[in-house]
């Protein structure tokens, strides 16, 4: 096993990576080996929400379910915020109950993430995917505890660099989320922008998920 992948909407089956692919409850796909499970704030649909959540519930109390994600809340959608912060405080509850990290989608709602985070006292780690913001919104994720992962935008937006250089060494992951581009680049990107070897950010991001994950791979 070479390379973690932290977030992917796509099961590949290359057994150099370690892929914690995106499942959701109402379509969950038995035959992938490691994943994530939770409500994505697009997809909150209150007739099924508590048979949603008892299947989160069950999922996340085996080895190969990794975490519960993603889920968060996102400014830019019809779903009210208010009924997205009732699900999404749901999951953190499961994802404590089982001790199991949690992988946020997170779209103009950081402060309220942040806020939800400081009021339960959230002791599961809780990584923000797919991150495209600036230094400052960095800096204040990362002040308040939380990772975050970069995949698509580090690959799509140049003025990236700078942030992704900002991040310490011990609060990054590495993810592919819904792009075709192979997750190596993803990594050999990475690795161009902190100036150190591929091999060195592999054991970076290893390290990292030995930490999180509580997982030795």
């Amino acid at each position: 096993m070479q390379f973690i992948n932290l977030h992917t909407h796509q099961f590949t089956n290359d057994s150099t990576i370690l892929e914690v692919v995106n499942q959701y409850p109402w379509e969950f796909d038995q035959s992938i080996p490691t994943y994530s499970i939770g409500i994505h704030p697009w997809y909150v649909d209150e007739n099924r929400l508590e048979s949603d959540l008892k299947l989160i519930d069950e999922k996340l109390k085996l080895n190969e379910c990794l975490a519960l994600g993603e889920c968060g809340l996102d400014k830019r959608i019809e779903i009210p915020l208010e009924i997205q912060k009732e699900v999404f405080i749901k999951q953190i509850l499961i994802a404590e109950k089982h001790q199991k990290p949690l992988i946020l989608h997170c779209v103009a709602a950081f402060q309220e993430v942040i806020e939800i985070k400081n009021q339960l006292k959230v002791k599961v780690p809780m990584i923000i995917h797919g991150f495209s913001k600036n230094e400052q919104v960095a800096k204040q994720i990362i002040d308040n505890g939380f990772y975050i992962s970069f995949g698509k935008y580090l690959m799509q937006k140049p003025e990236l660099k700078s942030v992704f250089q900002s991040i310490p060494n011990d609060r990054f992951f590495l993810e592919t989320d819904t792009i075709t581009e192979p997750l190596t680049e993803v990594y050999q990107l990475a690795a161009d922008y902190k100036n150190i070897k591929l091999t060195e950010i592999i054991e970076t991001v290893k390290t990292n998920f030995t930490t999180v994950f509580k997982s030795n791979i």
